[in-house]
């Protein structure tokens, strides 16, 4: 009934206790997961996941974020995105928060890599024609500016995707739908001090947007400050639902057909 569609068993806090999170999966009536690549080094681990069970899929990409670890070309993307049960590109994008504490006082030029790493996926996404997982923190202006000089503009030739953890301004939704990409939701939504995003999930037309739960992280309320995992999701559901004035389990359903749709003819 639900699908998680952004999350990271592969991490050592969850892929330690897999089985019994797939057990709270069952148990939530969380019927899938798609499990996301960070880096190039972490996606043995993340395809051997999705080749493992039934209801997990994965993606290929290098977080905007990560430094130190292999850049990946266009034919690096392609070539693992061709294996089974790999159904999408990311996370990409671009992530400029905190950039002076946490990137050694450098300015947003310094930061052309990410930019760089960002057309790659880009152009990946397109060549295979699988759907882009976009990460944009700090950085909306230049992450719709990319997108669309590289062709993502609502054209017949995009890939199209998701801006995963959505938690940006409506402005920047309305943007994003403009180019035809899909809005998903984490536990974000459930913290007492969103109501921002509340309004804009109250917004969006539901036939757009995906829950998620980003675990490890961002656990919804009642569990914020736990480690976060994929049978949480239907919190997340809890909560749109109460936006919209229908029922979790009818979220679920539409948001899952959304995921269904966004990734069509790769998921089976």
């Amino acid at each position: 009934m639900f699908t998680d569609s952004h999350c990271h068993l592969s991490f050592p806090d969850l892929q330690a206790k897999l089985p019994e999170i797939l057990t709270a999966m069952q148990q939530a009536q969380v019927t899938r997961a798609l499990c996301i690549s960070c880096t190039m080094e972490e996606f043995p681990d993340v395809h051997a996941l999705a080749l493992g069970h039934d209801n997990l899929w994965c993606t290929v990409g290098v977080h905007p974020d990560t430094e130190d670890m292999t850049e990946p070309s266009v034919q690096d993307l392609l070539e693992r995105a061709a294996l089974p049960r790999v159904v999408g590109i990311g996370e990409t994008g671009l992530d400029y928060y905190g950039m002076e504490d946490r990137k050694g006082g450098r300015t947003i030029a310094d930061l052309e890599w990410q930019r760089e790493r960002f057309r790659t996926h880009i152009r990946a996404a397109q060549a295979c024609r699988k759907p882009l997982v976009i990460h944009t923190r700090a950085s909306s202006a230049d992450t719709l500016a990319i997108l669309k000089e590289e062709g993502e503009d609502g054209s017949a030739r995009q890939a199209g995707g998701v801006f995963h953890c959505f938690t940006e301004t409506m402005e920047v939704a309305k943007a994003a739908l403009d180019i035809g990409y899909y809005i998903s939701f984490s536990g974000i939504l459930t913290f007492k001090n969103a109501q921002d995003l509340r309004d804009v999930a109250a917004y969006i037309p539901i036939d757009r947007m995906l829950i998620e739960t980003d675990s490890p992280y961002l656990a919804p309320v009642p569990y914020r400050g736990k480690t976060n995992n994929p049978s949480y999701v239907p919190y997340v559901a809890q909560q749109v639902a109460q936006l919209r004035g229908i029922s979790a389990e009818e979220v679920g359903r539409i948001t899952s057909a959304n995921f269904d749709r966004l990734f069509a003819g790769v998921v089976a």
